[in-house]
């Protein structure tokens, strides 16, 4: 028999093989994918945000702690290097201490009643009241003012002549008060600027926080006889913690960085003719716009934001202190 006579077998389906290797390769490739996905999507959901805050705000801080070290005029732009001169010399000016004071006088006096008041006013909206709904959405209406209108009304409310504060004083037999001749006087009217819009604000916060407290605690707390003043205190501040030391935080950082409402309280601008109610925003402002010298601008910006971090980091772990000795209780 020939060979060419022979049967042969068929020829292995390579076609098969070649589409059955081709389906593992993809699978694969589709599992790697997917374990990629499931460890970088949620770095790509944040990155935005971080995306921003380096054009806007990390970009410009690393700036201006450039220009701290440098001579900078606002007309003439980029001097020599001067190292820390600028900061030696702001800390050698008393202006400078000044307005430390300052800030931190109306920051305190700012901060402190403005926390107490917004948590009272959510407790009081969080209650069984009619029209809800209208209650807490008068209490933002403050907060949508814009800084200056409320400056400016509050400016003609504590006007020292003739204000609508000094005629109630007057009308009771009492002094009148020079809101703008005083230290003390000036700062606890610029922190009521302050307390009218952000008091509303930070109750909303704590109002979304008393919510999410689950009810039966305030049905365990009843039948244990506890009153309405005893669950405030006993239930609903120590749940609200993590939310106050947010509000605290927050209220901060925006508290030394005041400026709108004590930049308008007079026409000038500077902070009263003794500067007694300056605070360090203005400061820089009248360094770098009143003396166009950005280089010790923003040395006094550099302070201002170290300052910041050393009371935010002070207040979060005195704040985290509490409520671990709470939770211990």
């Amino acid at each position: 028999m020939a060979v060419t006579d022979r049967v042969q077998s068929p020829p292995p389906n390579t076609n098969r093989r070649t589409s059955r290797d081709t389906s593992v390769k993809r699978l694969a490739f589709s599992q790697k994918v997917s374990k990629w996905d499931v460890k970088l999507s949620p770095y790509l959901y944040i990155s935005p945000f971080f995306l921003l805050f380096a054009i806007t705000g990390l970009f410009p801080l690393l700036y201006t702690a450039w220009v701290s070290l440098h001579s900078w005029n606002l007309i003439g732009g980029q001097g020599e290097f001067t190292a820390l001169e600028n900061y030696e010399f702001v800390l050698a000016q008393p202006f400078f201490w000044n307005a430390v004071g300052n800030t931190f006088s109306i920051f305190l006096l700012s901060s402190v009643p403005q926390v107490v008041l917004a948590i009272a006013i959510a407790a009081v909206l969080d209650a069984n009241l009619r029209a809800r709904t209208f209650w807490r959405m008068g209490v933002l209406v403050p907060f949508v003012v814009a800084p200056v209108a409320v400056g400016l009304i509050f400016n003609n409310l504590f006007a020292d002549q003739a204000g609508l504060f000094n005629e109630l004083l007057t009308g009771i037999g009492l002094d009148p008060v020079r809101w703008h001749s005083d230290s003390l006087a000036s700062h606890a009217a610029i922190a009521t600027m302050v307390n009218f819009r952000w008091t509303g604000y930070n109750a909303l916060i704590f109002l979304a926080a008393m919510q999410a407290i689950p009810r039966d605690v305030y049905e365990a707390a009843t039948i244990d006889g506890a009153g309405r003043l005893r669950q405030f205190f006993s239930v609903t501040v120590p749940m609200l913690r993590p939310t106050i030391i947010f509000v605290v935080i927050t209220a901060t950082i925006g508290g030394l960085q005041i400026f709108d409402e004590a930049r308008v309280f007079d026409q000038a601008g500077l902070g009263g003719a003794d500067r007694q109610w300056q605070t360090l925003t203005m400061y820089i402002w009248e360094l770098g716009w009143g003396q166009r010298n950005f280089g010790r601008a923003s040395a006094v910006a550099w302070l201002l934001f170290l300052i910041i971090v050393v009371i935010a980091m002070a207040n979060f772990l005195i704040t985290r202190r509490i409520a671990n000795q709470g939770g211990r209780r």
